[in-house]
């Protein structure tokens, strides 16, 4: 991928990934991660298309997931696209096969909107106190029906494939689809667009050095 930690998985057409400086204006942002159409296709019954970040285990038993006093997540982004409909935000916990997903709107085509999703705690599945992969939160472009002919999962459950995805818009359908997204955060805690903390901004070095 183009931009750091981010993971990319494309199965449905051609997607040209880059670091675009298209970003909501106001906010401090410099840079945003684009997804950009080139192939279009259909996706079969096992292809999807996704972008993902990736957290260890040890980075997150903060959210004491798998006890009676597991924590609420919020999650805040800003979101672009050509293509408006539908689209998945789905969190995904690797060590004990459950998941969440949650369906949110891009209302205006190619207009920045900031979408904010809460996350209920899981009081089933502790995630390993290590530097393996506990938790990923996948941002899902295209799915076929294997994961879509199911019934949205909007609770925490046992892994079913067809229930992760369903209502997804498939973002290769054109290849004057674009796709932008940037100022990606989670918060322990329950939040709303005017309670979310603001966005953490670090240099580099501070970076680096945590």
């Amino acid at each position: 991928g183009t931009c750091d930690r981010w993971y990319s998985n494309t199965q449905v057409g051609a997607f040209t990934q880059s670091q675009d400086t298209d970003v909501p204006s106001g906010y401090g942002f410099a840079n945003s991660l684009k997804m950009d159409c080139t192939t279009s296709a259909s996706p079969t019954s096992g292809q999807r298309n996704y972008i993902q970040q990736r957290f260890e285990g040890q980075d997150l038993q903060l959210l004491k997931k798998g006890t009676a006093s597991a924590e609420i997540i919020t999650l805040s982004f800003w979101v672009k696209s050509v293509k408006t409909g539908t689209y998945i935000c789905e969190v995904y916990d690797h060590d004990n096969s459950r998941t969440i997903s949650t369906a949110y709107t891009i209302s205006s085509a190619s207009t920045w909107e900031q979408k904010i999703i809460n996350i209920d705690g899981d009081t089933t599945g502790a995630l390993g106190n290590d530097n393996a992969q506990s938790l990923s939160i996948q941002f899902h472009l295209a799915a076929g029906s294997n994961y879509t002919s199911g019934t949205l999962n909007t609770s925490w459950n046992a892994n079913v494939n067809a229930n992760r995805m369903v209502g997804q818009v498939n973002l290769g359908d054109s290849t004057s689809n674009n796709f932008w997204i940037t100022g990606v955060q989670m918060e322990v805690g329950e939040y709303t667009s005017s309670t979310i903390p603001p966005f953490q901004h670090e240099s580099f070095g501070d970076n680096l050095n945590r």
